[in-house]
């Protein structure tokens, strides 16, 4: 009997072990956030040890464990006509509000997914639309990008619009974390091309992936082993999305793939300086890592790093001028929360205007938990901020 008292007891304390993450004060239900990041924690674990035996890849099995939680999940949506098609051979699904009288003119909203260019729900939402994209590891970049850009073109063609009875004065493109970094990077290339007759009204960004440059910006140090997205998965993200190689994490964790003998990154240092960027309340006391002597050959054998289309906060101040009206959601317990300020910062130095939604006790992806059982309040509460921001201004 008191063996088996010590075996339970054991395998309590093993498990609040593995449970535990810090997490600052101020997040709210930090339990219950604990809990969420454990079972994913133990969720991608499990993936990679089935990829180690050969199984099969272990962000494909991710991708299913989501997918299958999410249909376990999903409510029926009311009054709502759902159509699949393609656009401009991307697979495409169209939401189109019923009980609306046909010659009112609606506005739409272009929702991609997050999930890190590799999971989640494989989706682009376009509160008319969703859309499927391809994902890591069957494709990388820039073909995600291709996707989204070729989708939102053709939707974007004034015949499309009509068909569809969108007011083509009231069009958004959104998307949050890796969908944010899509959604901006679709955003403006769009803005550049001349020959585009219809143009976003709005871009909104939830916590949006903008960088992967400067692993050790303030939200960096500060989340470093924080819960959902820790820094070394964000960076594990960036390689996979870029088909790169995983040896190179740990230097890239330590920015030698930008120290300063790194020539081919200068040009672009004085785009991410978050010390002139970030206001003193974000900085604190960190500082910056730079160093003099690094590892060059990361950027020669991932240049992507530096393409514009992968990392929309080092565009120039004219493409940043060119861009809509801007929202920017951002969450303390973040490591991304900074890649959103700074590309706040940069808009607004370029005349854009621009409004930073900062919520203190919330973690990055909390806005797609709203349903039993991985419903949060921080969840309910962003969803409704960014809902109302969008109703207002849309």
């Amino acid at each position: 009997m008191r063996a088996a008292v010590a075996l339970l007891g054991g395998l309590c304390v093993l498990g609040a072990y593995y449970v535990y993450v810090p997490l600052p004060g101020t997040v709210s239900e930090p339990w219950r956030v604990m809990l969420l990041d454990a079972a994913f924690r133990a969720t991608q674990q499990t993936c990679k040890l089935a990829h180690f035996l050969g199984l099969s890849h272990h962000l494909k099995l991710l991708n299913l464990v989501i997918g299958a939680f999410d249909r376990l999940s999903s409510q029926p949506l009311e009054r709502v006509k759902i159509t699949d098609t393609q656009f401009d051979s991307v697979e495409v699904r169209v939401y189109e509000p019923l009980g609306e009288k046909e010659e009112t003119l609606k506005r739409s909203v272009i929702y991609i997914h997050g999930g890190g260019w590799a999971v989640a729900s494989a989706k682009m939402h376009l509160l008319s639309l969703l859309c499927r994209y391809r994902l890591v590891p069957d494709v990388h970049f820039p073909v995600p990008f291709e996707d989204v850009l070729r989708a939102t073109k053709h939707f974007m063609r004034p015949d499309v619009l009509a068909q569809y009875s969108v007011d083509p004065n009231r069009v958004a493109i959104s998307g949050d974390s890796a969908g944010g970094n899509l959604a901006a990077a679709v955003c403006q290339e769009m803005s550049q091309e001349e020959n585009v007759t219809t143009r976003f009204k709005l871009q909104a960004l939830v916590y949006p992936v903008l960088q992967p440059l400067d692993f050790n910006t303030p939200s960096y140090q500060q989340n470093e082993i924080t819960a959902v997205l820790p820094r070394f998965v964000m960076v594990h993200f960036w390689l996979d999305y870029f088909n790169g190689n995983y040896d190179f994490a740990p230097s890239m964790l330590v920015n030698n793939h930008t120290a300063l003998d790194v020539s081919e990154a200068s040009p672009f240092r004085e785009l991410i300086d978050w010390t002139f960027l970030l206001p003193s309340r974000v900085r604190k006391s960190y500082k910056p890592v730079i160093h003099p002597e690094g590892k060059a050959e990361i950027i020669r054998d991932i240049p992507a790093l530096l393409d514009v289309r992968a990392a929309p906060l080092l565009a120039e101040k004219a493409v940043l001028y060119l861009q809509p009206k801007t929202y920017i959601l951002t969450c303390e317990i973040d490591v991304l929360r900074d890649d959103g300020l700074m590309y706040a910062k940069r808009l607004e130095k370029a005349g854009v205007e621009v409004t930073v939604d900062h919520f203190e006790d919330c973690f990055h992806g909390c806005m797609i938990f709203t349903i039993w059982p991985t419903l949060f309040s921080a969840g309910l509460r962003t969803r409704d901020s960014y809902i109302k921001w969008l109703s207002e201004n849309l």
